[in-house]
């Protein structure tokens, strides 16, 4: 389904203003907490009413502020699964399943397709977090709604009933086949299950972008730092290269001839910095490191480093490196310098 969403509301201090349009993919909102993801889905299925604007799903105007329509939530056709799932709490798994088929056939057909058979007659309270999200689900799509949007549904859950509900979910969106809105603060849930994702900083859109390309090329500092860069730095122009406040390092990178040169951040991310010879230690693109920390995880190392040179001029500037184990056990004795590739770093102008 084609939707088309640019609307405008305040609430106290806090103003949504955004604009975007999909068309039959996935596409996700991604944003910190309160940015204002869920209140733009409630404005969209009808149950927040916006100030101003336009929200269309395919011919249908389901909202104009100027030509005063606004379509009940029960009329537009949308299916919105919530974060706390929302089931009726005095309904049965088979009640609160009818209550979208609308009868007993279609009811039983959904319950077969969630593998929730022996379930229902069980009420919410005595499901798991998982049989409660499959029966949210069902109860959703059961009604053959238009559009389907998905409100940050994993974040109660642990990593392992996530990846199998993200897997169940998956499935769904490709057997309804119309694509869909997800919400959520977790760059890997949305690189995972989306298309096409919008950042969304301070109820305004910062950057819209296919997923693969986002993650490559954020276009700003709020779209960087959410998709996980965890190496920003401030910048200074300085001749046909950038002066790197933060890092206390002369930089050199590769640009798109399209872009200007009003560029204010630089970022890399942790797992593209590369070991380099002490001999290019002061050349541009070379950190000198002295080591903070030195963290194991689950499958790499984590060293927290600040560039000796910005360790002396400005402070510290904490940077991360990322590196398998096996590459920490043949760097770990010696002094680290580390080189950002020119094609890796990531310029910004706000």
């Amino acid at each position: 389904m084609a939707l088309y969403v640019d609307i405008r509301k305040r609430c106290g201090d806090f103003l949504l203003e955004v604009s975007f349009e999909t068309d039959r993919e996935m596409f996700a909102i991604l944003g910190a907490s309160g940015c204002g993801k869920s209140l733009t889905l409630k404005c969209i299925a009808g149950i927040e009413k916006p100030d101003a604007g336009v929200i269309r799903l395919d011919d249908t105007v389901l909202f104009d502020s100027e030509r005063k329509i606004n379509v009940p939530t029960r009329k537009r056709g949308i299916g919105y699964l919530f974060q706390d799932y929302a089931l009726f709490p005095n309904m049965t798994v088979y009640q609160n399943i009818l209550c979208g088929a609308g009868n007993k056939k279609k009811a039983y057909e959904y319950i077969e397709k969630f593998v929730l058979e022996g379930k229902e007659e069980l009420y919410p309270a005595q499901l798991s977090g998982g049989q409660k999200q499959r029966v949210a689900l069902a109860r959703m799509l059961s009604q053959a709604p238009r559009l389907v949007m998905l409100d940050e549904p994993f974040s109660a859950l642990d990593n392992y009933l996530k990846t199998q509900l993200e897997r169940e979910v998956m499935n769904a969106m490709e057997e309804f086949g119309n694509g869909g809105i997800f919400v959520s603060h977790d760059r890997n849930e949305v690189y995972r299950l989306t298309d096409r994702i919008a950042v969304m900083e301070n109820g305004s859109i910062a950057d819209i972008q296919d997923k693969h390309r986002l993650f490559e090329a954020p276009k700003t500092l709020a779209a960087t730092l959410l998709t996980g860069c965890k190496n920003i730095t401030r910048l200074e122009r300085r001749g046909d290269g950038f002066y790197a406040l933060d890092w206390g390092i002369l930089l050199t990178a590769v640009k798109d001839p399209q872009d200007g040169n009003d560029f204010r951040y630089a970022g890399v991310r942790a797992h593209f910095l590369e070991p380099a010879d002490e001999s290019l230690n002061g050349t541009e693109n070379v950190v000198a490191c002295d080591i903070l920390r030195v963290i194991e995880d689950t499958f790499s190392m984590i060293v927290l480093f600040t560039s000796r040179t910005a360790a002396e001029k400005t402070g510290y500037a904490v940077m991360t490196y990322e590196l398998s184990k096996e590459e920490w056990e043949a760097v770990k004795d010696k002094p680290l310098y580390l080189k950002i590739p020119a094609d890796k770093l990531i310029l910004m102008c706000r």
